[in-house]
This record gives C-alpha cells, structure tokens and sequence, in this order.
C-alpha cells in the first residue's frame, strides 16, 4: 500500500533535498533516479526573487514532483512562521516542512519552539511536516498541536552516521503505531535506509548523502532501491535475532552411520 500523508497518496516512499548538488542539471537527473514524488525545497529570503532564484524555481518545475518548502536554517518561531508563510505564497502549498533549529552545532531541533510554532502553522490550515527528535513525549505535543506526521531524526544532519539509536526508534515506531513517521536526517548509505524502513518507517528523506556523493544520480537510485527492499522486508515480517544458533536443517529423518 502507498504512503498517503494529510490525504494525499504519495508516488515514493523516497523523498530528497535540494541544496548542495554540483549543478542544477544532476540534481534533475538524480530527482528523476530517485523516483521521489516530493523534493524539499528551502525558501531564502535573499534569492527568493532573484534572477537565479527564478531559474532555481523553474527547474522544480520542470521536474513535475510535488515541492514541500521547509523552513531551514530558522532559530526562532517567529522566523519559521514567517518563512511558512512566505513560501505558501511562492509556492501555492501548504504544505510545509517546519524546521527550528535550537543547537548551532549539531542542529538539533528546538523542540519547544517546534511545537509552539507547529500550533501556530496548523491553526492557519498549514500542514506541517515537524523535523524533530525521537522523543516520545515531543511526539506527543506535536500531534497535539496538529500534526499529522512526525518526521524524528535517526542522526544529526549531515553526519552520514545513520540509525544511532535503533531501540529508540523502535520504540518510537510502536508508540505511534498509526501516524506516518519519515526518517529526517541523519542517513549516510543506503543501507542506512534500508535499516530503518525495516524497522517499520513510512519513508525517509535525505539530501546530503545523496547530493554530496562521488555520483549523486547512482547513490539515488541506490537509495531507491534500499528503500524500497527494506519496506517489502518489513511488510515480509523479518526475523528477530537470536541468542543462541538455531539449525536450518531439521534433525528428523537425518542419517545415523554406526
């Protein structure tokens, strides 16, 4: 079954950033590798209107996937509610991935500015996206506040680490067992992708991993492929690790030589 988020069924369980890429015409190439239905698209003030920021939205265009503006690189609620609402504006969506950074170096979010922020953005009919930690009850504000899917990390961004706390995360997919939740950050292989969409993730959505790889159109259709062995294992039903050996070949009927 597709993932269907706020309404909507989405074509991939894959979703990329677009910063960073060496040129405009690899990030095309590597979106239409990827088989991403949604690209995460950063509104900045400054180029927003710009010459360059025009050919930059033009692209997106072309690309015929849908654009979900986030709010990067905001410290304050205000800053990422003003942001929100200016790309609602460029964008015509509202669709919006809501981001409050609250630490400089690891750019964990600011988890009491997200929700407040995430309250303020669901109550002007936005449906946020909330870039957050794997913290349950943080989850649970946020669903409060409106959301309707929780995007928590599995690592800082950009650090390529991967899962870092996979209990963590299996906890967090069990206790919102019926919320979409998208990996956000973190993931550095595609075996990383593959990892937690076993763990029972709805998605994942990366950039750097992908847009700052040797070949940034073969690591996406990696990341596709990852993504999309390691939904068909979880809804396989993998097995659990064991302590002790467990033989393949049954004991019964085995030949006895005297």
């Amino acid at each position: 079954m597709a993932l269907a988020v706020y309404g909507t069924g989405l074509s991939s369980r894959l979703m990329l950033g677009t910063a960073q890429y060496p040129s405009p015409a690899v990030l095309a190439e590597a979106v239409k590798a990827s088989g991403a239905g949604i690209v995460t698209v950063s509104l900045r003030r400054e180029g927003a209107g710009g010459e360059s920021g025009g050919r930059f939205w033009a692209l997106i265009r072309e690309l015929g996937v849908r654009v979900l503006p986030n709010t990067a690189g905001c410290h304050s609620v205000k800053e990422a509610v003003t942001t929100a609402r200016m790309a609602r504006e460029v964008f015509r969506t509202d669709w919006i991935k809501l981001e409050v950074i609250g630490h400089h170096d690891t750019l964990q979010p600011d988890v009491f500015g997200l929700v407040e922020a995430a309250r303020l953005l669901a109550a002007e009919g936005f449906s946020v996206f909330p870039y957050t930690t794997d913290d349950l009850v943080v989850g649970e504000r946020l669903l409060e506040a409106g959301c309707q899917v929780l995007m928590p990390w599995c690592a800082p961004i950009g650090s390529a680490k991967g899962p870092v706390n996979i209990d963590g995360l299996k906890a967090y997919r069990a206790h919102f067992a019926d919320i979409p939740l998208i990996i956000d950050a973190g993931l550095g292989r595609p075996s990383h992708a593959a990892a937690v969409m076993e763990l029972g993730f709805d998605g994942v959505l990366l950039n750097t991993a992908v847009a700052k790889a040797g070949d940034p159109v073969r690591m996406a259709e990696a990341f596709a492929q990852a993504v999309e062995a390691g939904r068909l294992a979880f809804e396989a039903g993998p097995l659990e690790p064991r302590d002790m050996a467990v033989p393949s070949t049954p004991l019964i009927g085995r030949a006895v030589f005297s």
